[in-house]
């Protein structure tokens, strides 16, 4: 399949950027607790600054009927395991996220800092993520999803920001919002793999070039891309058919698909950038 939308001498391939953050800094993962982390806060604003200016970041069917609305789904080719993953386009080049408001943000407002109504669960989550922890009951050791946030994330503070736990120990509004992220990724992790193996076992993959002409006469050639193959999605009968809508993952495909019209925003907000 190939995309191509009008109005562009630069060439530019877009990489995939694994959740979230872009820095140099190593990370110090520890598990959440209301004891060792009472003072804890986190600045909720998106920034260039705080690691938020990437060009795409994966993203989970299980979050696909909120990202569809406002962002492309692709798929690509996670170099190591040669897997495919789902990844949103946040911009048209490497390092450059769209979503970005430049004026000064208030922690009142809802996603500060992003132009958009939902923001991506692997970048929405911020220095929190979940680990495993083993623990002896009964006798036999059982393995637990446990919260860890890396205290060295550019969010971090203890000075200025939303609280992570109440004044009494429990969890902030903020933390419950986080909790549910994570769940989002914890079970869009599994449910990918499961969603991309239907797609290849009815061979619903294909790969698309996305080359897009810029108003001021610049070219831009994503590549390395893939998306679903609407023939042979609306082909499928019988007991694929089947397969597909009781996984849920007819729903997913087509969720993929429509979102493609996205590029268009992003195109229309590439422009009015380069005008600025």
């Amino acid at each position: 399949m190939l995309l191509r939308y009008s109005r562009y001498t630069d060439s530019a391939q877009l990489e995939s950027h694994l959740p979230n953050v872009k820095r140099f800094v190593m990370a110090r993962n520890e598990l959440l607790d209301n004891i060792t982390h009472k003072d804890l806060k986190v600045n909720p604003i998106y920034s260039s600054d705080l690691g938020d200016n990437v060009g795409s970041t994966i993203t989970f069917v299980t979050e696909f009927s909120d990202v569809q609305k406002e962002y492309p789904i692709l798929f690509r080719k996670d170099p190591p395991s040669n897997q495919y993953q789902a990844v949103v386009l946040l911009g048209l080049q490497q390092d450059e996220n769209l979503f970005l408001q430049v004026q000064e943000q208030s922690l009142q407002q809802n996603n500060p800092g992003w132009q958009a109504h939902y923001v991506p669960a692997a970048i929405a989550r911020g220095p929190f993520m979940i680990g495993f922890q083993a623990r002896q009951e009964n006798g036999q050791e059982v393995v637990s999803p446990m919260v860890h946030v890396d205290m060295e994330h550019p969010k971090i503070s203890t000075t200025q920001g939303v609280n992570v736990f109440l004044a009494q120990g429990g969890n902030s509004p903020y933390l419950e919002h986080i909790s549910h992220l994570l769940n989002v990724v914890r079970d869009g992790v599994e449910l990918n793999k499961r969603m991309f193996a239907v797609f290849e076992k009815y061979e619903l993959i294909e790969p698309v070039a996305i080359n897009v002409d810029l108003e001021n006469s610049h070219k831009l050639k994503l590549k390395g891309f893939y998306t679903v193959n609407i023939e042979r999605l609306t082909a499928l009968d019988g007991d694929a058919l089947k397969e597909l809508s009781k996984t849920g993952f007819l729903q997913a495909a087509y969720f993929a698909i429509s979102s493609l019209s996205n590029i268009k925003l992003l195109i229309a907000m590439k422009n009015a950038k380069n005008r600025a």
